[in-house]
């Protein structure tokens, strides 16, 4: 899939930072720690309800080399807390065209120290109003774990519904989209 277009994509919210993980603007001691970062970040509990080559020990050799497989499938946003400037989450993009344009698929993580603060609800919020001043961005979709719902009410919060597309929710995951207007 392309990410001609999220590879662009940066905003702020109140209390987020987020950018493409190798942004200029990140700070040198950032960017040459993300392997590390991402790695702290990849607890068991934070991969629990993701694909299963994500669970496992990460070390920032590992953490490296799933920057890299990231990098290949989409863009990957950093989430950082804006007055720490501490990395808190990530964000993975990837677009889909569409007979009516292109559909945003979206999926994002927050390290535990996060959980709980109302960072996803506003992360997610962010990025709609990113989608919404792109031309051509028609719908964000975002698949979740069935067995994750806390993630769901966020999307849920955000104006998401689950998807009645044929074959695009299963036993184990459920889809939800928001159609931009």
């Amino acid at each position: 899939m392309s990410a001609v277009l999220t590879r662009s994509c940066e905003f702020e919210t109140q209390r987020l930072e987020v950018r493409d993980w190798h942004s200029e603007s990140w700070s040198a001691e950032l960017k040459s720690n993300l392997p590390a970062t991402v790695a702290g970040m990849l607890t068991a509990s934070v991969t629990r309800s993701l694909p299963d080559a994500w669970h496992g020990d990460f070390t920032p050799k590992r953490g490296r080399d799933w920057i890299e497989e990231r990098d290949g499938e989409g863009a990957t946003l950093l989430v950082a807390e804006s007055d720490a400037k501490e990395p808190v989450g990530l964000v993975m993009l990837f677009e889909l065209d569409t007979d009516d344009g292109v559909e945003v698929r979206l999926g994002y993580l927050l390290a535990e120290a996060a959980w709980g603060k109302g960072f996803a609800t506003e992360l997610v919020a962010g990025l709609i109003a990113w989608c919404r001043r792109q031309a051509g961005v028609t719908s964000i979709a975002g698949g979740v774990a069935r067995d994750n719902p806390a993630s769901k009410r966020v999307l849920e919060k955000n104006g998401f519904v689950v998807s009645t597309a044929f074959g695009e929710s299963d036993a184990n995951e459920e889809v939800l989209r928001l159609v931009l207007a």
